[in-house]
């Protein structure tokens, strides 16, 4: 298993991988201006690391609704499924950038955040959620 973890957004698109170790790592994020150069690179990522599963951040609302955004992961995710044929695991990700960004100093917040690090940083939780929800804990233990 070679997961991508994606926290998709309308200007980055965050990035982490992760495989059956179990542990997500941030990678670049794509920060390309046009959309179609956005699409491209990510396609590029999903062949270049051979991606199995993709993780794409399922932005719902705080009272478990469907709000836009949720409805834009739908429709990359039926995208991705179509174009790239791999499977795609929708993941709730509600408060992940703000935790992200929670790790960074309030004064470089804003450099950070245009050079894409926040996003990726998102992303690896969303990743990191999803393998602790897959993968057996460490040395076989159990609750």
């Amino acid at each position: 298993m070679r997961c991508l973890g994606i926290d998709y957004g309308t200007r980055r698109i965050g990035l982490s991988y992760g495989d059956e170790l179990g542990v997500a790592t941030p990678l670049p994020a794509i920060v390309d201006a046009a959309p179609e150069q956005r699409w491209a690179a990510l396609k590029a990522v999903i062949a270049q690391r051979r991606v199995t599963d993709l993780v794409l951040g399922y932005p719902l609302n705080m009272d478990d609704s469907v709000g836009p955004k949720a409805k834009e992961a739908e429709a990359l995710a039926a995208r991705l499924k179509a174009e790239v044929g791999l499977p795609v695991h929708l993941v709730d990700e509600r408060l992940t950038s703000y935790e992200a960004e929670s790790t960074i100093a309030k004064a470089k917040r804003r450099n950070l955040r245009a050079s894409g690090l926040v996003d990726s940083r998102a992303a690896t939780l969303i990743l990191q959620d999803f393998l602790n929800q897959r993968l057996p804990p460490p040395g076989g233990a159990t609750e």
